[in-house]
Parts: structure tokens; C-alpha cells; sequence
């Protein structure tokens, strides 16, 4: 009997576990889908509140490309989970008509049980039965067999009682699962038709560009200059930066005046090790958003023919976001550059984090910040309505590539 019981909760445990990680990935998926809508909401809105501003038609373009790739990859998640509820309803099934056979056997055998225990009855007929052994170790033998046979058909109906109740809920979760998986469908249907229509608005705008290429052009190449304009102010920033600690430090510059490294102390070292050890587990520097510009040399996102470069990631949040540090470090400087708002430097050892294109600065000049501390406010620009941040990393004047560096980006 208890063998006949382990086996039985080994079955319930090998049917369990395949449920419970496809409960798990259901929930990972659903809680993707919901970021997904709500990026999509945001940038919804963001369209709707700057239908009256004057918006560049490149700034255009690239959100409408930014919501077109979100929604498909939406439809993709939901794919997911739709393909996902489809093995649980397959699997719910089989599990249903495995029940059903189980459950009809065991209702025939204890069927049987009932009739022979209906013949035998009578409480003489059991006292005859222990009255008829040939000795007292025959006697006992089968009062310990008549134990175990009122204990096994109370064991049967449980058992019948249990896969009754099974069944049942199964009945209701594959009734829940097939509802969820139409809702599914018919969700993928709305959003596929939206992207239709939004892939329709891309190639009209896309063809107004075309007919002004070389205005185009030149727009971002004047932006492109700008961008390295304040680039190298950063980098000037930086060296002087480290010009001062280490001459603070004792540590005389170089012949030509300049400084390319930070003079460590233990404690900067220790952070600096800290930092490195922590290279693609950072959390993201605002609290949610999107990765609009990648690190690098790249092809421009609206005119691919023409190539742009960015010394860090850009990032798109909802207007009002916080500016977030990315570990523990002291507000190295504050700076405010033209086309870029305010900046600040974040250094954690040798390394220096830049968070620019920000306003209601809430931190100062030799602060010490902790990890996902607030330090200022994305700053939405008033033609478009978007509010982008880009952010920078350095070891030393060395830039490093953000997405290296952060979870997930």
C-alpha cells in the first residue's frame, strides 16, 4: 500500500513540475506584454500631445519606428503566450483523458469490492472465517488481511473522490485557458492592424523624405556636430577632472601638461574593483524607458544610407522621469552645455558615468550617491515632446559602451 502511495505522489510531483514551469514562463511573458503596452501607451500619447507642436519629420519618423518595432514585438510575446496556452490546453486534455480511464477503472474495481463485501457481509461470516483457521498465526493472518481490505477500499474511494475533484478543475482551467487564449488572438488581431496602419503612415512620410534628401542631410549632419561638440567638452571636463584629483593626490602630470588616468586611492581602487566585478548587472539609469540610439558607428535609423556615430545610448522615457545613478559613486561635476541641457559626471573609482539632457538637478558637487539614487529630472524637449537621455560611460578618458555594461540593454 505504501509503495502503491509513493508511487502515486511521484506521478502528482512529474505532472506538476512541467505545469509549474509553464505557469512561470506565462507570468515572465504577460509581465513583458504589459511593459510592451505601456511603452506603446506612452508613445500613444506622446504623438497625441505633439500633434500641434512643430515636430522635424526625422523626429517623426523615428518615433513612428520606435512604435512600430514595440508593436511587433508585442504581437511576438503574444504569440508566445498564445502558443504557450495552446501546449497547456493539449496538455490539459490529455491529463483529462488519462483521468477519465483512470478513474473508470478504479470505479470498477471498487465496484467489485462493494459486491464482494456485500456477499460476505454478515458479521457471523467474518467471525466464522477467524473461527475456521487451523491456528492462532492463520487466525491473525487474516484478521490483518481483513484490515488492510476495509483500508484499501477506503484508499479506492479517496482516490475516486480525489481524481473526481481533478478532473473537475481541470474541466474549469482548460475552459479558462481556451478563453484567455481567444482574448489572446483577438488582442493580436487589434494591434496587428494598428501596426498596418502605422506602417502605411511610415512610408508616406518616408517618401516626403526621400524628395527632400539633401535637406535631410545636411539636418543631421548639423546635428552630428553638435554631438561631438559636446563631446569633447566632456572630455575636457574629464582630463581636468583628473588632472585635479591626481594633483591633489601628489601625482605630477605628465610632459605635455595633460593627465589620462585617475591616481587611485585604496578606497577608489576598492569601488573601482566593485564596479568592474558588476559589468553587465547595472540597473538601467531611469526607472523605465527605451533604447532609441545605440553605442557607436551605425547606420541612421530613418536615412540608412548615411552613417552616425554616438559616444554613448540614448534613451526615451516618459516626460517627468527620473535620472537615476547606476551604483554607488560621488557627483564628480555639474555641467551645462548647449543642446545637450545639464550634465552630470558620477565617478565610482576610475570610472565616470554621464547622465545628460536633465533639469531639477537634485544633487551637488561631492555628493555621495547609492545605487538607483534620484539625481535629476529627463528634461522633455518643448518642440517635440520626447524627453531623451543619453548616457555615457568611461574608464579614465576611455569611452565604454553602455549596453556592455547594463542589464538587459
Amino acid at each position: 500500500m505504501r509503495l502503491k502511495r509513493y508511487i502515486y505522489i511521484i506521478g502528482v510531483l512529474l505532472v506538476s513540475i512541467p505545469s509549474f514551469s509553464q505557469s512561470t514562463k506565462q507570468q515572465q511573458l504577460e509581465e513583458q506584454r504589459r511593459r510592451l503596452k505601456e511603452q506603446i501607451e506612452q508613445m500613444r500619447s506622446l504623438l497625441a500631445d505633439t500633434k500641434l507642436k512643430q515636430r522635424s519629420v526625422l523626429d517623426e519618423v523615428e518615433t513612428l519606428n520606435s512604435q512600430i518595432s514595440t508593436r511587433q514585438n508585442l504581437i511576438k510575446i503574444t504569440n508566445q503566450q498564445a502558443n504557450l496556452l495552446t501546449r497547456e490546453i493539449n496538455s490539459n486534455l490529455k491529463k483529462m483523458q488519462s483521468y477519465r480511464e483512470e478513474l473508470k477503472v478504479l470505479k470498477e474495481d471498487y465496484a467489485r469490492m462493494i459486491v464482494k463485501s456485500y456477499k460476505s457481509k454478515s458479521q457471523q461470516s467474518k467471525i466464522m472465517f477467524l473461527l475456521s483457521s487451523s491456528d492462532f498465526s492463520q487466525a491473525y493472518k487474516r484478521l490483518q488481511y481483513m484490515k488492510q481490505y476495509n483500508e484499501h477500499r477506503k484508499e479506492q474511494a479517496d482516490q475516486i473522490q480525489t481524481r473526481s475533484e481533478e478532473l473537475q478543475t481541470l474541466n474549469k482551467n482548460l475552459s479558462q485557458r481556451k478563453k484567455n487564449k481567444q482574448q489572446l488572438v483577438e488582442e493580436n488581431r487589434e494591434v496587428q492592424d494598428r501596426l498596418n496602419e502605422e506602417k502605411k503612415q511610415q512610408q508616406v512620410l518616408m517618401a516626403s523624405i526621400r524628395k527632400k534628401e539633401g535637406t535631410y542631410k545636411k539636418e543631421i549632419k548639423k546635428k552630428q556636430e553638435q554631438a561631438s561638440a559636446i563631446d569633447k567638452a566632456i572630455e575636457k571636463l574629464i582630463r581636468e577632472a583628473i588632472a585635479k584629483a591626481n594633483k591633489k593626490a601628489g601625482k605630477k602630470a605628465s610632459k605635455k601638461g595633460s593627465a589620462t588616468t585617475f591616481a587611485l586611492t585604496p578606497e577608489d581602487k576598492k569601488l573601482a574593483d566593485s564596479f568592474t566585478a558588476n559589468k553587465g548587472k547595472f540597473p538601467w539609469p531611469v526607472g523605465t524607458g527605451k533604447l532609441t540610439k545605440k553605442y557607436g558607428r551605425q547606420p541612421h535609423p530613418t536615412l540608412p544610407n548615411i552613417t552616425i556615430n554616438s559616444s554613448g545610448v540614448e534613451l526615451e522615457t516618459r516626460p517627468g522621469e527620473k535620472a537615476r545613478a547606476i551604483f554607488d559613486g560621488e557627483v564628480m561635476a555639474i555641467q551645462k552645455l548647449k543642446g545637450a541641457g545639464r550634465l552630470v559626471h558620477v565617478r565610482h573609482g576610475n570610472y565616470i558615468t554621464v547622465y545628460y539632457n536633465l533639469e531639477n538637478i537634485s544633487v551637488k558637487e561631492g555628493q555621495k550617491l547609492s545605487t538607483k539614487q534620484n539625481i535629476g529630472e529627463v528634461r522633455t524637449n518643448p518642440t517635440t515632446g520626447r524627453a531623451i537621455m543619453k548616457f555615457l560611460i568611461f574608464k579614465d578618458t576611455k569611452k565604454q559602451n553602455p549596453q556592455s555594461w547594463i542589464y538587459k540593454m
